[in-house]
C-alpha cells in the first residue's frame, strides 16, 4: 500500500448520521418513496417495488436522501446491508436504516460504499452485532468500521472501475426483463387470453404462420375452469410437474469460508452467491442439488417479494427449505411450466397473503393442486417451446455472465481497496472482458 493511503474510520469521515423515519408504507403515490431494508437486496433497489409515506413538509426535509448517502440496516439478519443513494428518485428513509453523509471534500461516497460491500465490512458486522432476540448495531457502533483510502481522485478511479461492472450487471438484468416480459406476453396470449382461438372463432386471421395457427382450435367448450379451447385438457400445475422441497441445514456444518457447497435461499435466488451466502460442508441428498437451468419456486416469505419462480442461471448449490425446485414430468413442456408459475405470481401471492401471519405467508401443496390451468396438445406445446426455450436460454446465458461479472467485482474490490492492484490493472481487467 502506498505511503499516501490513510486509515480512517466511517464515524470519523461521516459529516451527518441520522436515524430514519418512522411511517406506514402506502402504494398511493404520495411522491416521496419509503426505502426499507427490505427493498435493498445485495446493495440494490428495484425503485419499481419501492412502496410510499405520508410524510410533512419539516420531515421530508429532514429524512429526504441526497446523492451520496449511504444507509445501513440496523437490526435483525439485514444488519449490514447497505444501499447507496445516487438519485432518480425522490425518497426518504425508513427507521430501521442508519444514514451516513461523508465529507465529500475527504472521502469519495462511492469509494465508502465500496468498502461497505467488502469482506472487511461483513467481518466487522459478524463481530458487531448484539442482542440475542434481534440481533443489530447502532450507529455508534457501525461508525467504528476502520479502513484505508487513498488520493481523492484514485478514490473516484476505484469507485468508477467497479461502477463499470455494476453498470454492465444492470444492463444485462434489463435485457433479461425484457426478454421474459416477450415470453410472458406470448404464454398471456396464447394460453390465458386465448387470442388466436377468439381470432379464428371469429373468423379473424391470427397474425401468426399458417403452421402455428393451425394448431389452435376454432371454438370453446366449457369445463371446471370455465370456457376453454376446444381438446385442451384441464390440469392442476401440480400434476404438471414434481416439486421438491428443500433440505434445512443445521449451523454446525454452515460457513462463510465457501467449504463445499452455497445454500440457497430467496436472497441467492434474488441476488445470486455472495459473501454473505453460507456454504454447507457436510453430507447432503443428492435431490436438494441445484444446477444451472432449474426451475425453483419460493413458497414460503413476503408475499410481495420472496414468493415467486426463478431459472437457476449460476454455480451449483444446495436448495434450501421453503423453495421447490419444479422437475416436469415431461421435459420438453419446461417453458410452458416455468411461464405458467411466472403467469400466476399474482395468484400465488393473493394465496400467500390470505395465510399472512407477522408479514410473511405461504403456498403449500395443497395450493398448487388446487390451482388449474389448460393444457394444449402436444404440438403447440412443441411450437411454443420453440420460441419460448430460446427466450429463457438467453436470459440464463446473461445470467450467467452477471455471475462472472460479480465474481471478478468481488475479486477486484479487496485488492483494489488495499492497494494491491492499481487503476491501470483493474482497467485492463475490466477491458478483458469486454466492458
Amino acid at each position: 500500500m502506498s505511503s499516501e493511503w490513510k486509515s480512517t474510520t466511517l464515524g470519523d469521515v461521516s459529516t451527518q448520521v441520522d436515524y430514519g423515519y418512522t411511517a406506514s408504507a402506502t402504494h398511493v403515490n404520495t411522491g416521496s418513496r419509503f426505502l426499507r431494508i427490505t427493498d435493498i437486496q445485495d446493495g440494490v433497489v428495484d425503485w419499481r417495488q419501492v412502496p410510499y409515506c405520508e410524510i410533512d413538509g419539516a420531515s421530508r426535509g429532514k429524512y429526504l436522501l441526497h446523492q451520496g448517502d449511504i444507509v445501513v440496516a440496523r437490526t435483525g439478519n439485514s444488519t449490514g446491508e447497505n444501499f447507496l443513494y445516487q438519485g432518480g428518485e425522490e425518497a426518504v428513509f425508513a427507521s430501521y436504516l442508519i444514514r451516513f453523509r461523508v465529507d465529500a471534500s475527504l472521502v469519495d461516497p462511492g469509494y465508502v460504499w465500496r468498502c461497505m460491500r467488502s469482506s472487511s465490512w461483513w467481518n466487522f458486522i459478524d463481530g458487531s452485532k448484539t442482542g440475542s432476540a434481534q440481533a443489530g448495531a447502532n450507529a455508534k457502533v457501525l461508525g467504528l468500521f476502520e479502513f484505508e483510502y487513498p488520493t481523492l481522485p484514485e478514490q473516484k478511479a476505484i469507485a468508477h472501475i467497479l461502477g463499470t461492472l455494476d453498470d454492465k450487471i444492470e444492463l444485462n438484468r434489463k435485457t433479461n426483463e425484457t426478454l421474459e416480459a416477450i415470453a410472458k406476453a406470448l404464454f398471456k396470449s396464447w394460453f390465458v387470453d386465448f387470442d388466436p382461438v377468439r381470432a379464428k372463432a371469429e373468423g379473424r386471421p391470427t397474425g401468426l404462420p399458417a403452421e402455428i395457427s393451425d394448431l389452435f382450435p376454432d371454438s370453446f367448450e366449457e369445463s371446471e375452469l370455465g370456457e376453454i379451447p376446444r381438446g385442451w385438457k384441464f390440469t392442476s400445475m401440480y400434476d404438471l410437474a414434481d416439486y421438491i422441497n428443500g433440505a434445512s441445514h443445521s449451523s454446525e456444518h454452515l460457513n462463510h469460508e465457501r467449504r463445499g457447497l452455497p445454500v440457497i435461499k430467496i436472497a441467492e435466488l434474488k441476488n445470486g452467491i455472495s459473501d454473505q451466502t453460507k456454504h454447507w460442508d457436510s453430507e447432503y441428498n443428492q435431490k436438494h442439488l441445484v444446477v444451472e437451468g432449474d426451475v425453483l419456486f419460493s413458497w414460503s416469505g413476503n408475499p410481495d417479494t420472496s414468493i415467486g419462480t426463478f431459472v437457476w442461471g449460476k454455480e451449483r448449490g444446495l436448495l434450501n427449505q421453503h423453495i421447490f425446485k419444479v422437475v416436469p414430468k415431461v421435459q420438453a413442456n419446461r417453458s410452458f411450466i416455468l411461464l405458467l408459475l411466472k403467469q400466476s405470481q399474482t395468484l400465488f401471492a393473493d394465496i400467500a397473503r390470505d395465510k399472512q401471519t407477522t408479514g410473511l405467508g405461504h403456498v403449500t401443496v395443497k395450493d398448487l393442486k388446487e390451482s388449474y390451468c389448460s393444457l394444449p396438445g402436444n404440438q403447440l406445446l412443441s411450437a411454443y417451446a420453440c420460441i419460448a426455450d430460446s427466450l429463457v436460454y438467453q436470459c440464463q446465458a446473461l445470467a450467467l455472465q452477471n455471475e462472472a461479472l460479480k465474481n471478478i467485482r468481488n475479486a477486484l474490490l479487496p485488492k483494489l481497496i488495499s492497494g494491491e492492484i492499481r487503476i491501470p490493472d483493474a482497467e485492463k481487467v475490466v477491458e478483458d472482458v469486454g466492458i
